[in-house]
């Protein structure tokens, strides 16, 4: 009894769970791992390009079935309460797909729509979404029409309509320009200051070694890392003490 109240309890602490998560792809992909997110944490999963990172966000978001393993969102185990589990989080991809021939504002309630969430609500959360990432302005036009940076902003405002826990970004700051950048970090430390969680992938060492809390590693479809920046420090053999100089020689003895 007393262990199966701790397993729950330890359950309701984290944001995110996986356990033994595998994926192949002829070759695995992702490869045991086994990671814990707290609530109300900023994590920043890193690694090489085809490392893992992306196969593994895409398991978590339910656009890719586990061959092994499990995963378990706010409590919920993601494949036996698909719904319930998705319902808590939201996934913004590194090329997100927007319907070009709709305007922000009609975008945001089609997705809303989509959560079931009421149409007045909808349009309220809506509008302060676009105030927020300075897109009110452009509510008359056409997506189409929209930059890079616009439509990065604007797949964010979709992904955070329903008020989720957890947000999962794979390289949210892609094509953004330094205001745009700027507001993005913003809005997202300010999710986690709420009691939210973040979880990111990102190229731009200087941006998880900024905002996350903790920070892992992925290489070859393993975890072969993770903790504070500090804690990394401190298990580096050359002294490193930029998360660059880490990263690089983590990800080296690991090869």
């Amino acid at each position: 009894m007393t262990n199966s109240f701790s397993a729950a309890l330890d359950d309701q602490q984290h944001a995110l769970q996986l356990t033994g998560l595998s994926k192949s792809f002829g070759r695995p992909a992702v490869d045991q791992i086994d990671l814990k997110v707290r609530r109300g944490e900023f994590y920043a999963l890193l690694g090489p390009n085809g490392a893992g990172k992306s196969t593994t966000l895409k398991m978590v978001a339910g656009l890719l079935l586990p061959d092994a393993g499990s995963i378990h969102i706010l409590g919920i185990d993601l494949q036996r309460d698909p719904a319930a589990a998705k319902q808590k989080l939201a996934y913004l991809p590194d090329d997100p797909m927007l319907y070009n021939k709709l305007k922000p504002l009609e975008y945001l309630e089609f997705v809303a729509g989509l959560w079931g969430m009421p149409a007045v609500q909808a349009q309220d959360k809506a509008a302060e979404l676009l105030d927020w990432l300075d897109l009110s302005k452009h509510r008359e036009e056409l997506i189409e029409g929209f930059s890079r940076g616009m439509k990065q902003k604007l797949a964010l405002a979709g992904a955070l309509i329903h008020e989720p826990e957890l947000i999962i970004l794979d390289e949210p700051l892609t094509g953004l320009d330094v205001a745009a950048a700027r507001q993005v970090k913003d809005l997202l430390l300010q999710h986690v200051a709420r009691g939210g969680t973040v979880i990111l992938t990102t190229h731009i060492l200087e941006v998880a070694e900024r905002l996350a809390e903790r920070i892992g590693i992925i290489q070859h479809g393993k975890l072969i890392v993770e903790g504070t920046l500090e804690e990394l420090r401190e298990q580096s053999l050359q002294g490193a003490k930029s998360l660059e100089d880490l990263f690089l020689e983590l990800t080296e003895a690991a090869t």
